[in-house]
Protein backbone atom coordinates (compact mmCIF):
# COMPACT_ATOMS: atom_id res chain seq x y z
CA UNK A 1 0.00 0.00 0.00
CA UNK A 2 2.55 2.33 1.23
CA UNK A 3 4.64 1.95 -2.62
CA UNK A 4 0.90 2.96 -4.45
CA UNK A 5 0.53 5.88 -2.32
CA UNK A 6 4.22 6.41 -3.62
CA UNK A 7 3.19 6.56 -7.17
CA UNK A 8 0.01 8.37 -6.14
CA UNK A 9 1.70 10.81 -4.62
CA UNK A 10 4.62 11.31 -7.73
CA UNK A 11 2.12 11.41 -10.45
CA UNK A 12 -0.26 14.32 -8.42
CA UNK A 13 2.73 16.23 -7.79
CA UNK A 14 3.68 15.98 -11.40
CA UNK A 15 0.33 17.07 -12.52
CA UNK A 16 0.30 20.30 -10.21
CA UNK A 17 3.71 21.63 -11.52
CA UNK A 18 2.32 21.08 -15.10
CA UNK A 19 -1.18 23.22 -14.50
CA UNK A 20 0.47 26.64 -13.04
CA UNK A 21 1.34 29.65 -15.13
CA UNK A 22 4.62 28.86 -14.55
CA UNK A 23 5.54 25.50 -15.87
CA UNK A 24 8.71 23.52 -16.01
CA UNK A 25 9.16 21.44 -19.20
CA UNK A 26 8.05 17.93 -18.84
CA UNK A 27 10.93 15.76 -18.87
CA UNK A 28 10.95 12.02 -20.33
CA UNK A 29 10.64 10.16 -17.41
CA UNK A 30 8.02 12.15 -15.50
CA UNK A 31 6.03 11.80 -18.76
CA UNK A 32 6.44 8.52 -18.53
CA UNK A 33 5.29 8.10 -15.20
CA UNK A 34 1.85 10.36 -16.12
CA UNK A 35 1.83 7.63 -18.83
CA UNK A 36 1.49 4.77 -17.22
CA UNK A 37 -0.32 5.93 -13.67
CA UNK A 38 -2.11 9.50 -13.38
CA UNK A 39 -5.26 8.84 -13.32
CA UNK A 40 -7.18 9.75 -17.02
CA UNK A 41 -10.00 12.59 -15.67
CA UNK A 42 -7.27 14.54 -13.94
CA UNK A 43 -4.52 14.42 -17.46
CA UNK A 44 -7.00 15.30 -19.60
CA UNK A 45 -7.87 18.56 -16.84
CA UNK A 46 -4.17 19.64 -16.71
CA UNK A 47 -4.20 19.36 -20.53
CA UNK A 48 -6.92 21.20 -20.83
CA UNK A 49 -5.28 24.63 -18.75
CA UNK A 50 -2.57 23.80 -20.80
CA UNK A 51 -4.56 23.95 -24.08
CA UNK A 52 -6.04 27.60 -23.16
CA UNK A 53 -2.53 28.70 -22.07
CA UNK A 54 -1.37 27.69 -25.30
CA UNK A 55 -4.35 28.19 -27.52
CA UNK A 56 -6.21 30.54 -25.51
CA UNK A 57 -10.60 31.25 -26.45
CA UNK A 58 -13.26 28.35 -27.21
CA UNK A 59 -12.23 27.63 -30.64
CA UNK A 60 -11.50 24.50 -32.37
CA UNK A 61 -10.24 24.84 -35.86
CA UNK A 62 -10.94 22.51 -39.15
CA UNK A 63 -9.68 22.57 -42.41
CA UNK A 64 -11.31 21.94 -45.62
CA UNK A 65 -9.26 19.72 -47.88
CA UNK A 66 -9.47 16.45 -49.80
CA UNK A 67 -6.87 13.61 -49.86
CA UNK A 68 -5.34 12.57 -53.20
CA UNK A 69 -3.36 9.28 -53.50
CA UNK A 70 -1.89 9.52 -56.48
CA UNK A 71 -0.33 6.02 -56.90
CA UNK A 72 -0.28 2.86 -54.86
CA UNK A 73 2.60 1.48 -56.51
CA UNK A 74 5.18 1.16 -53.59
CA UNK A 75 8.35 -1.33 -52.88
CA UNK A 76 8.77 -0.16 -49.08
CA UNK A 77 6.21 -2.89 -47.65
CA UNK A 78 5.20 -1.95 -44.34
CA UNK A 79 3.48 -4.30 -42.89
CA UNK A 80 0.77 -2.39 -41.14
CA UNK A 81 0.10 -0.77 -44.73
CA UNK A 82 -2.84 -2.55 -46.20
CA UNK A 83 -2.96 0.14 -49.21
CA UNK A 84 0.21 -0.59 -51.20
CA UNK A 85 1.19 -2.37 -53.90
CA UNK A 86 4.53 -3.84 -55.70
CA UNK A 87 5.22 -2.44 -59.02
CA UNK A 88 4.06 -5.90 -60.74
CA UNK A 89 0.96 -6.45 -59.34
CA UNK A 90 -2.19 -6.23 -61.21
CA UNK A 91 -3.96 -3.74 -59.06
CA UNK A 92 -1.35 -0.91 -59.39
CA UNK A 93 -2.48 2.47 -60.57
CA UNK A 94 -1.03 5.89 -61.36
CA UNK A 95 -2.67 9.03 -61.42
CA UNK A 96 -2.61 11.75 -64.40
CA UNK A 97 -2.78 14.87 -64.59
CA UNK A 98 -5.96 14.98 -65.83
CA UNK A 99 -7.35 12.71 -62.48
CA UNK A 100 -6.03 14.36 -59.95
CA UNK A 101 -7.00 18.04 -61.31
CA UNK A 102 -10.76 17.12 -61.63
CA UNK A 103 -10.07 15.95 -57.54
CA UNK A 104 -8.91 19.31 -57.18
CA UNK A 105 -11.71 21.01 -58.82
CA UNK A 106 -14.10 19.43 -57.01
CA UNK A 107 -12.32 20.60 -53.95
CA UNK A 108 -12.54 23.79 -55.32
CA UNK A 109 -16.30 23.92 -55.82
CA UNK A 110 -17.10 23.19 -52.03
CA UNK A 111 -14.70 25.58 -50.94
CA UNK A 112 -11.50 24.20 -49.75
CA UNK A 113 -7.74 25.35 -49.54
CA UNK A 114 -5.54 22.38 -49.23
CA UNK A 115 -5.09 19.03 -51.02
CA UNK A 116 -2.73 16.65 -49.43
CA UNK A 117 -1.41 14.34 -51.90
CA UNK A 118 0.81 11.48 -51.13
CA UNK A 119 1.29 7.79 -52.71
CA UNK A 120 3.82 5.26 -52.50
CA UNK A 121 7.66 4.97 -52.65
CA UNK A 122 7.67 4.42 -56.76
CA UNK A 123 10.71 2.37 -58.05
CA UNK A 124 10.24 4.48 -61.87
CA UNK A 125 8.91 7.82 -61.81
CA UNK A 126 11.44 10.58 -62.38
CA UNK A 127 11.96 13.66 -60.70
CA UNK A 128 10.40 15.15 -64.05
CA UNK A 129 7.23 13.49 -63.63
CA UNK A 130 6.61 15.45 -60.00
CA UNK A 131 7.66 18.68 -61.12
CA UNK A 132 5.11 18.80 -63.98
CA UNK A 133 2.34 17.76 -61.83
CA UNK A 134 2.98 20.59 -59.48
CA UNK A 135 3.62 23.17 -62.19
CA UNK A 136 0.31 21.90 -64.08
CA UNK A 137 -1.68 21.76 -60.46
CA UNK A 138 -0.45 25.12 -59.73
CA UNK A 139 -1.40 26.54 -63.03
CA UNK A 140 -4.84 25.30 -62.99
CA UNK A 141 -5.60 26.26 -59.35
CA UNK A 142 -3.97 28.56 -57.89
CA UNK A 143 -6.12 28.59 -54.48
CA UNK A 144 -5.39 25.25 -53.64
CA UNK A 145 -2.33 24.73 -51.21
CA UNK A 146 -0.41 21.60 -52.46
CA UNK A 147 0.93 19.85 -49.35
CA UNK A 148 2.77 16.82 -51.08
CA UNK A 149 4.82 13.47 -50.29
CA UNK A 150 6.36 12.06 -47.18
CA UNK A 151 9.80 12.23 -46.46
CA UNK A 152 10.13 8.61 -47.29
CA UNK A 153 8.93 9.31 -50.74
CA UNK A 154 11.05 12.19 -51.06
CA UNK A 155 14.43 9.66 -50.62
CA UNK A 156 12.86 7.53 -53.23
CA UNK A 157 12.37 10.26 -55.72
CA UNK A 158 16.13 11.13 -54.80
CA UNK A 159 17.69 7.58 -55.46
CA UNK A 160 15.84 7.74 -58.91
CA UNK A 161 17.16 10.43 -60.23
CA UNK A 162 20.25 10.53 -58.17
CA UNK A 163 19.90 14.18 -56.79
CA UNK A 164 20.41 15.03 -53.06
CA UNK A 165 16.93 15.37 -50.71
CA UNK A 166 17.55 18.85 -50.59
CA UNK A 167 17.89 19.30 -53.89
CA UNK A 168 14.52 17.52 -54.78
CA UNK A 169 12.71 19.63 -52.20
CA UNK A 170 13.99 22.30 -53.57
CA UNK A 171 12.69 21.48 -57.28
CA UNK A 172 9.39 20.82 -55.81
CA UNK A 173 8.90 23.76 -53.85
CA UNK A 174 10.08 25.73 -57.45
CA UNK A 175 7.25 23.92 -59.02
CA UNK A 176 4.37 25.04 -56.63
CA UNK A 177 4.61 22.53 -53.43
CA UNK A 178 3.55 24.60 -50.47
CA UNK A 179 4.38 21.65 -47.76
CA UNK A 180 5.59 18.11 -46.56
CA UNK A 181 2.78 15.98 -44.62
CA UNK A 182 4.99 14.55 -41.41
CA UNK A 183 3.85 10.97 -43.10
CA UNK A 184 5.97 8.20 -42.15
CA UNK A 185 7.08 9.11 -39.19
CA UNK A 186 5.33 5.99 -37.12
CA UNK A 187 7.48 5.14 -34.26
CA UNK A 188 10.79 7.47 -34.42
CA UNK A 189 12.58 5.03 -32.70
CA UNK A 190 14.05 2.24 -33.85
CA UNK A 191 13.73 -0.64 -31.95
CA UNK A 192 10.06 -0.28 -33.24
CA UNK A 193 10.47 1.51 -36.61
CA UNK A 194 12.99 -1.59 -38.20
CA UNK A 195 10.67 -3.97 -36.57
CA UNK A 196 7.45 -2.61 -38.54
CA UNK A 197 8.89 -1.29 -41.57
CA UNK A 198 12.44 -2.48 -41.92
CA UNK A 199 13.00 -1.22 -45.66
CA UNK A 200 11.89 2.91 -44.22
CA UNK A 201 15.33 3.21 -42.52
CA UNK A 202 16.36 4.37 -39.76
CA UNK A 203 14.31 7.79 -37.94
CA UNK A 204 17.48 10.20 -39.06
CA UNK A 205 16.48 9.61 -42.32
CA UNK A 206 12.99 10.97 -41.66
CA UNK A 207 14.24 13.85 -39.39
CA UNK A 208 17.26 14.86 -41.86
CA UNK A 209 14.21 15.62 -44.76
CA UNK A 210 12.08 17.09 -42.72
CA UNK A 211 14.58 19.40 -40.96
CA UNK A 212 15.73 20.23 -45.18
CA UNK A 213 11.71 20.51 -45.67
CA UNK A 214 11.73 23.37 -43.02
CA UNK A 215 15.07 24.65 -43.86
CA UNK A 216 13.42 25.51 -47.46
CA UNK A 217 10.16 27.43 -45.56
CA UNK A 218 7.96 24.23 -46.61
CA UNK A 219 4.67 24.00 -43.73
CA UNK A 220 5.84 20.51 -41.72
CA UNK A 221 3.33 18.91 -39.41
CA UNK A 222 4.45 16.11 -37.22
CA UNK A 223 2.84 12.61 -36.87
CA UNK A 224 2.64 9.56 -34.62
CA UNK A 225 1.17 6.05 -35.77
CA UNK A 226 1.40 3.79 -32.10
CA UNK A 227 0.00 0.70 -31.12
CA UNK A 228 2.75 -1.94 -32.48
CA UNK A 229 3.37 -3.44 -29.61
CA UNK A 230 5.96 -0.18 -28.05
CA UNK A 231 6.08 0.57 -24.40
CA UNK A 232 4.89 4.07 -23.00
CA UNK A 233 8.77 5.12 -23.13
CA UNK A 234 9.23 4.56 -26.52
CA UNK A 235 6.11 6.63 -27.45
CA UNK A 236 7.63 9.40 -24.70
CA UNK A 237 10.67 9.33 -26.62
CA UNK A 238 9.43 10.12 -30.22
CA UNK A 239 7.95 13.00 -28.93
CA UNK A 240 10.86 14.10 -27.58
CA UNK A 241 12.79 13.50 -30.78
CA UNK A 242 10.17 15.88 -32.44
CA UNK A 243 10.31 18.13 -29.31
CA UNK A 244 14.29 18.22 -30.44
CA UNK A 245 13.91 19.39 -33.55
CA UNK A 246 10.96 21.82 -32.71
CA UNK A 247 13.24 23.73 -30.17
CA UNK A 248 15.91 23.17 -33.11
CA UNK A 249 13.73 24.79 -35.44
CA UNK A 250 12.56 27.92 -33.12
CA UNK A 251 15.99 28.59 -32.09
CA UNK A 252 16.98 29.31 -35.74
CA UNK A 253 14.08 31.65 -36.50
CA UNK A 254 11.83 29.02 -38.26
CA UNK A 255 7.70 27.76 -37.71
CA UNK A 256 8.85 24.29 -37.62
CA UNK A 257 5.75 21.99 -37.13
CA UNK A 258 2.31 23.51 -36.88
CA UNK A 259 0.86 20.32 -35.09
CA UNK A 260 1.33 17.24 -33.60
CA UNK A 261 -1.19 14.19 -35.48
CA UNK A 262 -1.00 11.18 -33.43
CA UNK A 263 -3.42 8.59 -34.29
CA UNK A 264 -3.66 4.02 -33.48
CA UNK A 265 -2.49 1.65 -36.06
CA UNK A 266 -5.54 -0.25 -37.85
CA UNK A 267 -4.72 -4.07 -37.72
CA UNK A 268 -7.28 -5.32 -39.93
CA UNK A 269 -6.02 -6.40 -43.95
CA UNK A 270 -2.57 -6.27 -43.54
CA UNK A 271 0.53 -8.34 -42.51
CA UNK A 272 1.32 -7.05 -39.37
CA UNK A 273 -2.18 -7.42 -37.60
CA UNK A 274 -2.18 -11.67 -39.52
CA UNK A 275 1.59 -11.69 -38.10
CA UNK A 276 0.12 -10.93 -34.66
CA UNK A 277 -3.34 -12.26 -34.84
CA UNK A 278 -5.03 -13.76 -31.37
CA UNK A 279 -2.93 -10.47 -29.44
CA UNK A 280 -4.69 -7.55 -31.42
CA UNK A 281 -7.12 -6.80 -28.89
CA UNK A 282 -5.04 -7.37 -25.99
CA UNK A 283 -1.73 -5.77 -26.90
CA UNK A 284 -1.84 -4.21 -30.44
CA UNK A 285 -3.52 -0.86 -31.42
CA UNK A 286 -4.62 1.20 -28.62
CA UNK A 287 -8.92 1.87 -27.77
CA UNK A 288 -10.61 5.35 -26.73
CA UNK A 289 -9.07 5.63 -23.12
CA UNK A 290 -5.25 4.86 -24.18
CA UNK A 291 -5.92 7.12 -27.35
CA UNK A 292 -7.44 10.23 -24.93
CA UNK A 293 -3.84 9.17 -22.61
CA UNK A 294 -1.42 10.16 -25.72
CA UNK A 295 -3.75 13.12 -26.85
CA UNK A 296 -3.53 14.92 -22.67
CA UNK A 297 0.49 14.14 -22.32
CA UNK A 298 1.06 15.34 -25.53
CA UNK A 299 -0.54 18.52 -25.18
CA UNK A 300 1.59 18.60 -21.89
CA UNK A 301 4.96 17.55 -23.74
CA UNK A 302 4.95 19.66 -26.30
CA UNK A 303 5.05 22.94 -24.86
CA UNK A 304 6.67 23.98 -28.37
CA UNK A 305 4.12 23.29 -30.72
CA UNK A 306 0.53 24.96 -31.15
CA UNK A 307 -2.00 22.65 -32.55
CA UNK A 308 -2.78 18.90 -31.30
CA UNK A 309 -5.39 17.49 -33.67
CA UNK A 310 -7.82 15.32 -32.59
CA UNK A 311 -7.99 11.90 -35.26
CA UNK A 312 -11.65 10.82 -35.59
CA UNK A 313 -11.26 9.18 -39.01
CA UNK A 314 -9.46 6.20 -36.88
CA UNK A 315 -11.15 6.93 -33.53
CA UNK A 316 -14.89 8.23 -34.50
CA UNK A 317 -16.37 11.04 -33.96
CA UNK A 318 -17.00 10.79 -30.29
CA UNK A 319 -13.74 9.75 -29.03
CA UNK A 320 -12.40 12.63 -31.37
CA UNK A 321 -15.11 15.31 -29.09
CA UNK A 322 -13.55 13.81 -25.91
CA UNK A 323 -10.29 14.67 -27.47
CA UNK A 324 -11.39 17.94 -27.82
CA UNK A 325 -11.60 17.57 -23.85
CA UNK A 326 -7.76 16.28 -23.54
CA UNK A 327 -5.97 19.22 -24.60
CA UNK A 328 -6.48 18.85 -28.55
CA UNK A 329 -7.56 22.27 -30.41
CA UNK A 330 -7.82 21.42 -33.89
CA UNK A 331 -10.25 18.47 -35.59
CA UNK A 332 -8.84 18.12 -38.37
CA UNK A 333 -10.08 18.11 -42.19
CA UNK A 334 -13.11 17.22 -44.43
CA UNK A 335 -10.69 14.69 -46.68
CA UNK A 336 -13.65 13.98 -49.09
CA UNK A 337 -11.62 10.79 -50.21
CA UNK A 338 -8.72 8.59 -47.84
CA UNK A 339 -7.55 5.46 -48.80
CA UNK A 340 -4.52 4.34 -46.92
CA UNK A 341 -5.86 4.36 -43.07
CA UNK A 342 -9.33 2.78 -44.57
CA UNK A 343 -7.78 -0.10 -46.72
CA UNK A 344 -6.45 -1.48 -43.17
CA UNK A 345 -9.85 -0.98 -41.67
CA UNK A 346 -11.28 2.16 -40.56
CA UNK A 347 -15.21 3.03 -42.02
CA UNK A 348 -15.41 6.81 -41.66
CA UNK A 349 -12.95 8.41 -43.82
CA UNK A 350 -15.20 11.50 -44.90
CA UNK A 351 -16.69 14.48 -43.62
CA UNK A 352 -18.55 17.74 -44.47
CA UNK A 353 -18.21 21.01 -43.15
CA UNK A 354 -21.56 21.20 -41.46
CA UNK A 355 -20.61 17.60 -39.69
CA UNK A 356 -17.11 18.68 -38.48
CA UNK A 357 -19.06 22.04 -37.20
CA UNK A 358 -21.49 19.56 -35.73
CA UNK A 359 -18.64 17.60 -33.90
CA UNK A 360 -16.96 20.59 -32.48
CA UNK A 361 -20.10 22.80 -31.50
CA UNK A 362 -21.79 19.66 -29.96
CA UNK A 363 -18.09 19.37 -27.94
CA UNK A 364 -18.77 22.92 -26.18
CA UNK A 365 -16.57 24.78 -28.74
CA UNK A 366 -16.87 26.90 -31.37
CA UNK A 367 -15.86 25.85 -35.26
CA UNK A 368 -13.11 28.31 -36.81
CA UNK A 369 -11.75 27.38 -40.32
CA UNK A 370 -8.29 27.63 -41.06
CA UNK A 371 -5.67 27.14 -43.90
CA UNK A 372 -2.95 24.52 -44.52
CA UNK A 373 -0.23 27.28 -41.86
CA UNK A 374 -3.58 27.13 -39.35
CA UNK A 375 -4.23 31.23 -40.04
CA UNK A 376 -7.82 31.50 -40.02
CA UNK A 377 -10.55 31.62 -42.18
CA UNK A 378 -14.17 33.49 -42.56
CA UNK A 379 -16.24 30.78 -40.74
CA UNK A 380 -20.18 30.68 -41.68
CA UNK A 381 -21.35 28.39 -38.69
CA UNK A 382 -24.96 26.64 -39.07
CA UNK A 383 -25.99 26.74 -35.78
CA UNK A 384 -29.04 25.10 -36.52
CA UNK A 385 -27.16 21.87 -36.63
CA UNK A 386 -28.03 21.81 -32.65
CA UNK A 387 -31.70 21.86 -32.82
CA UNK A 388 -32.90 18.64 -32.34
CA UNK A 389 -34.75 17.26 -35.02
CA UNK A 390 -38.87 16.81 -34.56
CA UNK A 391 -39.99 13.26 -34.18
CA UNK A 392 -41.51 11.80 -37.08
CA UNK A 393 -45.57 11.78 -37.18
CA UNK A 394 -45.65 8.64 -39.07
CA UNK A 395 -47.81 5.70 -38.54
Amino acid sequence: MEATGDILSDWRSILATQVSTDYQRLDVEDAVMLYETADLNDLMHAAMIRRRQQAPGNEVTYLIDRNVNYTNVCTINCQFCSFYRSPDDPETYTQSVDEISEKLSELEAIGGSRVLMQGGVHPELPLEWYVNLLRELRRMHPSIALDCFSPIEIEGISEVCGMTTLEVLRQLKDAGMHGLPGGGAEMLVDDVRLDISPKKGSADNWIRVMKEAQSLGLTTSATNVFGFGETPRHRILHMDRIRVMQDEANSLGRTGFTSFIAWPVMLENNSFGTRNKGRNRFVLGAGPIEYLRHVAISRLFFDNIGHIQASWPTMGVGVAQMALLAGADDAGSTMMEENVVSASGTTKTEASERELQSMILRAGFHPRKRDSDYVSLDTEVDYEILAAPVPSQSG
